[in-house]
């Protein structure tokens, strides 16, 4: 789950979402379906990078961050391990749908 603040309410929005378990954190897509406008949650963590994050029972703060090189490519490919369908969101979308990396702190 990540719990971000709302960038224009300043309320807390929690939302489920897939993630894949790096080195370094947590690894989440936002692909809205390959919408051609990025996650509300996206645009939430971009205002505000803090983020709160529940895995399993596990509750965590975090922050959030766009991964835009080299590693980018090798969190996409782990993440469409785990839902292919990523592939095909990309497909229908003119955006790079963003890769963010959750930095437990």
């Amino acid at each position: 789950l990540l719990t971000t603040t709302g960038n224009k309410s300043g309320k807390e929005r929690t939302t489920p979402l897939i993630y894949s378990k790096q080195n370094e954190g947590y690894v989440i897509i936002a692909s809205k379906g390959g919408a051609p406008d990025h996650p509300s949650w996206y645009l939430n963590l971009q205002a505000d990078p803090k983020v709160s994050i529940q895995v399993a029972e596990i509750k965590m703060e975090a922050v959030a961050e766009t991964v835009t090189d080299d590693r980018r490519a090798t969190l996409w490919d782990a993440m469409t391990e785990i839902w292919p369908s990523y592939d095909d969101y990309q497909k229908k979308t003119d955006r790079d749908i963003p890769v963010v990396l959750l930095k437990p702190h």
